[in-house]
């Protein structure tokens, strides 16, 4: 009787895990990569929920910020086109020790009652809307925006979204804030209470984690999230800005002086946990952990500086 990696097409030198297996580790508190080494197109189509896109044709080029750490167990996994095993192979070259294959795909995956889900940035998403139903952030559609416009309502548009991004495609007066800046710099964006505070994005998950992030720092404002985003202002027939340029101000005193009251509050309700920089040196080292050390502020601030080893990670 042929041998199982032999069926699979895997000679026997590989490693292969069986779907059960590993959804039993996912289910587990140890580190796991879990990479879909198909086509992005292919991928959007269905893929495991904590899978990441990493097609073979790029492979050299994302794996470095997906997976930093080459002893991390990684398990890649195709749909039978012979794709994760040339794949396992360029991970070994490149120095990575201990990665595994899906034995049978993602064909043994749904065998295993596994799902597969469609679309892009799914966990992110899922929480966006997790948070929005436990949370019923308040949002506003286009219609509703438009109208208080109209009616002369004192309001100002954050455009939660990286400064590139927002000049793709903009709502008309709306002003690039950043998800991780808006609880930072909003405080003189809108200082007076009766100030209407429109969160968007693109389409929904950020403006919602944005809106609701702000609802947290307890700023006095109205906030709500703007449904669908650019692309729901777009698509119920109104004009979209391009080449937008207006961006958030360097917090004044007491714009500053609000934010540190605002991350204190949020602090303390949600139990934050601080470290230092020696913790952290110590987990950038320890060979045991991935450690992902990411800043989160504007682009030029982080060119200006920043710390050795970190990413930039805005908004």
């Amino acid at each position: 009787m042929e041998s199982v990696p032999a069926a699979f097409g895997h000679p026997r030198s590989t490693q292969l895990i069986s779907a059960k297996d590993l959804q039993a580790r996912l289910a587990g508190h140890g580190e796991l990569a879990l990479l879909d080494v198909r086509e992005q197109g292919v991928n959007y189509r269905g893929h495991p929920f904590y899978a990441s896109s990493a097609p073979l044709s790029g492979l050299e080029m994302v794996i470095a910020d997906l997976v930093p750490r080459k002893s991390a167990p990684i398990v890649v996994f195709d749909s039978g086109e012979g794709l994760a095993e040339p794949a396992s192979k360029r991970l070994a070259e490149l120095g990575y020790t201990a990665v595994e294959i899906l034995q049978g795909g993602t064909e043994a995956w749904k065998a295993a009652g596994g799902e597969l889900f469609s679309g892009i940035n799914v966990p992110s998403k899922a929480f966006g809307e997790f948070v929005e139903h436990e949370y019923e952030t308040p949002r506003i559609s286009a219609e509703e925006l438009d109208k208080l416009r109209a009616d002369g309502q004192k309001m100002v548009v954050l455009d939660s979204r990286p400064f590139e991004e927002y000049q793709r495609m903009c709502i008309p007066g709306g002003i690039d804030m950043p998800g991780a800046e808006l609880a930072y710099r909003v405080h003189d964006a809108a200082p007076d209470a009766d100030t209407l505070v429109v969160v968007n994005c693109a389409g929904r998950t950020r403006s919602i984690i944005g809106a609701q992030s702000l609802k947290n720092a307890g700023i006095s404002n109205r906030v709500v999230a703007l449904k669908d985003g650019t692309m729901g202002w777009r698509l119920s027939g109104r004009t979209v800005e391009e080449g937008g340029a207006r961006r958030a101000a360097e917090p004044s005193p007491a714009g500053s002086a609000a934010a540190q009251a605002a991350a204190e509050r949020v602090a303390q309700r949600f139990g934050v946990k601080f470290t230092d920089a020696g913790r952290v040196q110590a987990w950038l080292k320890d060979e045991k952990r991935t450690t992902y050390l990411l800043d989160v502020r504007a682009k030029e601030e982080f060119e200006t500086s920043h710390v050795a080893g970190s990413r930039h990670a805005p908004g």
